[in-house]
Parts: structure tokens; sequence; C-alpha cells
């Protein structure tokens, strides 16, 4: 058992170490190798090998989890924990049903299986409450956009299939290696895993070099004002922080420029929904539009929404006992132009335990307000079932208003697409993980959105790192971390249709359907 011990624990590190935006993402494609060595060991050699597979991979999942996400601590101890080791359980409940079926099925099968569930694993968990999939097997691929141009038909889980598949095949020869010691067939495994390597990556090359964008220019600036979240942020006013957003445009703000982006909850003071048209931060914002009549605001802001009316509750209401008023909390975007109308977006993909107290009807019963009432800590978020898009005055930009953690989730960003979004506006707050690989890995996210639906994205993060990324990924022009200041650039928008927009998720689809049907087949064939 030392020996699976010890190859689980190098699947782990192996897995780490692969990570954008620190790791060799090379390694990847053997990731998974020395877990399926030990598994294939226990259970051809051991009894009671649930529990065993269920150890080893709990330990290499364990692993990866730590080394990629322990920047999350920073943010909240108890989630950071929570948060690792749930999703270290559910990787391993995912590789423990591989293991179930692979007692019980030819290998061929089993080893398709694992392609089948592990993506369907991928989907579930950007579907459901506790949604967290960062760690994603297309994700990390987020550092390497010119193997992956791709994507545009793929998404991630394109990314995901070819990480599992060369796995796969490797531990096929390796396995057949160690049972007839064929060394020209071993080579020829290898020679067939690189080439499966090398394909996809001389297809993207070419892809990436050929791909030109069509020129359909505007000016873009990007505010990174670098408030600190947890001493600075919630004791500046609002009208504080709408002149600083003021001071920093006007050095690049001119009469060419077609739209600013602010960050995520820049104005952080709870502005009253009901009074947001003649709220004091967008009257000072207003004076940069009444200067310049062609120029849109994208900005970031807490919102709440009191009222009294049973009517209006859903699922998200807040209740304020001791004044027997019901409310909406709100992270949003909203757009300020010349129009006396403000658009606005909310947030809808939450942050979970610190926006979102998932699934109430079964734990608001038992546990009661405990998951909402931390200190402060936590806040239960309204969000909106459709995606909005900011229609530029005057010019044809449609902004996609993208709140910091919805940029993880591919094909939530596509509905903005399908609604008309030529370019993506991401508004962040990465402040919270520190200067950590937390705020790294988000911003090299966004390049794969970019490649996904080609499109420019105006990134702009309240400390860092604001960037501009093109249509092939790239990123052109960033602002670095902890420092104050705007960003400008030109920018195309683009408004085709990639093929992943108009089919999303597929992989994950068929995978769902594949998985279900292997394994039904599975318990069949053991009762029979």
């Amino acid at each position: 058992m030392k020996k699976n011990l010890l190859l689980a624990i190098v699947s782990g590190l192996l897995l780490a170490f692969s990570w954008p935006t620190y790791g060799f993402t090379i390694l990847i494609f053997v990731a998974f190798v020395p877990l399926l060595l030990a598994e294939q060991n226990i259970r051809e050699n051991y009894k009671q090998t649930k529990r065993k597979t269920f150890v080893i991979s709990y330990l290499s999942f364990l692993i990866w989890n730590i080394i990629t996400t322990w920047w999350l601590w920073y943010s909240t101890q108890g989630g950071a924990v929570f948060a690792i080791l749930a999703n270290t359980l559910l990787m391993t409940i995912t590789f423990l049903l591989y293991h179930i079926a692979a007692k019980r099925l030819p290998q061929k099968i089993a080893l398709i299986f694992l392609i089948s569930i592990w993506l369907s694993f991928e989907k579930f968990h950007l579907t459901w409450d506790v949604s967290w999939p960062w760690l994603n097997l297309g994700n990390v691929f987020s550092g390497q956009i010119t193997w992956i141009q791709w994507y545009e038909y793929t998404g991630t889980f394109g990314g995901s299939l070819w990480i599992l598949l060369i796995n796969i095949l490797l531990f096929s020869f390796l396995k057949s290696y160690f049972e007839i010691k064929n060394r020209k067939n071993l080579a020829k495994g290898v020679g067939i895993s690189v080439l499966c390597f090398a394909v996809p990556v001389l297809v993207s090359y070419f892809m990436y070099i050929n791909y030109n964008e069509r020129e359909n220019p505007i000016d873009v600036i990007v505010l990174q004002p670098n408030i600190d979240p947890y001493f600075e942020k919630y004791q500046i006013s609002n009208q504080e922080i709408a002149q600083l957003l003021v001071n920093l445009s006007e050095n690049s703000l001119d009469e060419k420029v077609n739209f600013v982006v602010t960050p995520e909850t820049v104005f952080a003071d709870n502005v009253k929904l009901k009074n947001l048209q003649n709220s004091w931060e967008l009257a000072i914002l207003r004076s940069m539009v009444l200067k310049y009549p062609n120029l849109n605001i994208v900005g970031g802001i807490a919102m709440i929404d009191f009222f009294k009316e049973k009517s209006k509750i859903t699922k998200q209401t807040n209740y304020l006992e001791r004044a027997d008023i019901w409310y909406n909390d709100y992270n949003s975007a909203f757009l300020l132009n010349t129009n006396d109308s403000i658009p606005l977006y909310h947030k809808s993909k939450l942050v979970v335990g610190v926006e979102n107290f998932p699934y109430q009807s079964v734990l608001k019963p038992i546990l009661g307000e405990t998951l909402i009432d931390l200190g402060g800590t936590v806040a239960l978020k309204t969000t909106q079932e459709e995606r909005s898009v900011f229609l530029g005055e005057k010019i044809e930009g449609k902004a996609a208003p993208i709140i910091c953690y919805e940029s993880i989730y591919g094909e939530f960003v596509t509905d903005y697409i399908k609604k008309g979004a030529n370019f993506l506006a991401i508004l962040t707050n990465d402040a919270w993980w520190k200067n950590t690989q937390g705020h790294k890995q988000l911003l090299s996210y966004a390049q794969l959105r970019a490649i996904e639906t080609r499109r420019s994205v105006a990134r702009s993060a309240n400390t860092g790192v604001s960037a501009f990324i093109n249509q092939k990924g790239e990123i052109t022009k960033s602002l670095a971390y902890e420092k104050q200041g705007s960003l400008r650039n030109t920018i195309n928008l683009n408004d085709k249709i990639t093929f992943y927009v108009k089919m999303g998720d597929y992989f994950a689809r068929i995978s769902l359907f594949l998985s279900l049907f292997i394994f039904l087949y599975a318990i069949a064939k053991k009762r029979g």
C-alpha cells in the first residue's frame, strides 16, 4: 500500500505543479497516470478496494487542491477549509465511481466511463449551488493560449477531454508494458500519445497566426483605484470614491473615449435602489458624461432595496427583524451615459458562503440564520435570471457586464454574446486574496473567455491586475497589482458568433448521457 500512496502523492504534485500561473502545463498530460496505476494495483491485488481507492484518490486530490487554492485562506479561513475539503471529496467520489465501474467492465469501457464521468462532474460543478469550478481541467491552458485556439469550438471541456485522453493512453500503454515487457509497443504508445498532443497544438498555432481581428475600434479606459477592502473600502464614502474615479480618468479621458469601466462594487456603501437615479455618487460621475457626451461608464455598485410588500419576496430576499422589513441586497453593474435611464445588471453567479446561502429550503430550517449571520461577513445576494447587455450611446459598443467570479463560467458568458454583446467588460475585486496566485489565475481565466467568444476584454480590477485582452486571448496591456491608476486602449468589437457560443458545453451534455448509460450497464451486468 505504501507504493500506492506514493503514486497518489506524485499525481497530486503533478496536478498542482501544472496549474497556471506558476506551473509547467505539460505535466497535466501525465498527472493522472500514477493515480490510475495505483487504482489498478488496488483493484487487482487487494480486498476492501473501495476504501483503499478512496484513501489514495483523496490524498492525491487534496494535495492538488491545497497547493493550487490555498490562497482562499486570506479571504475566509473557514470557507477555504470547506472549499478545499469539499472539492477534494467531490473529485474523490468521481474517481471512486470509475473504480466501481472498472471492477465490473472491460478496461476500454471503464476508461471511457472515466472520461465521461469526469466531464460530467465538471459540468455539475458549474451548475449547482455550491459551485467551485476553479480546478476544472480545461482551465489549465489559460497560460498557453497558443495551444487552445480551438476553444472557440469546444470551450474548456475540449481541453479536459484532451487531458484525460492522453493520460489514459499513456496509462494503457504503461499497463501493457508492465504485463508483457515489450519496449517496442511502449515506444509506439508514447509516440501515439505525443502525436495526440502535437496535432491539436499545431492546429491551434495555425489558427493563432492566421486569426485577424476585424477592424471595428472603440477606445476604452479601465480604472484601478487600489482600495484595500479590509481597511479602506468601507471607510471611504461613495462620494469620495466617485471623485477618485473622476481624478483617475481625467488624464486619459478625451472625446474619443467610448467606455470607462470601474471595478466590482467600487461604490461599496449600499445605495438604495429607489434613490439610484438621484444619488450623489452618480451625479459626480455624470460630470464626465456632460463633458464628453459620447462617453459610457460601466461601474460596479452595491445596492439595497427595502420593501414591505410580501408579494415581492423571493427565495433570495432577506428579512430585517428589528425593522420588520424585507430587503434585496445586490452586487450590481450600472451603465451611465446621456440617457435618463440607468440600466442595471445584478451579479448572478455568487460566491458560496459570502454571497449565497445554498439550499436554503433544506438548510435554513436546520441551521436558522447561522450561515447568514457571521458577524456581518455573509450577505445573501439577489440575482437575476437572464444576462444583460449595456448598449453604448452613439456607438456600436455593446458591453457584457461580467462581475468577478462570473468570468470563470464559459457557457454562462456565452449568454451575454447571444444577447448581442460585442466586447466583455469584467468588473472585479481580487484584493481579498492579496498578492497570490488567486488573482493571477482569475485574470488568466479571462483569456479563455476571450478565445471562446472571440471578444475583446476590458478588465477593471480594484487592486489589479487591470488589463486588456484581445480576441486571441493575448494580454495586450496591463496595470500591475497594487498600483493605482488608469489604463487606456483601443479594442475591436466583434459581432460574429463562434461555434462554442452557439452550442455551449455540448461535450459535457454528451458525457452526462454516456456516463449514466455506462454506469447503469455496469450495475445491470453485475446483477446478471
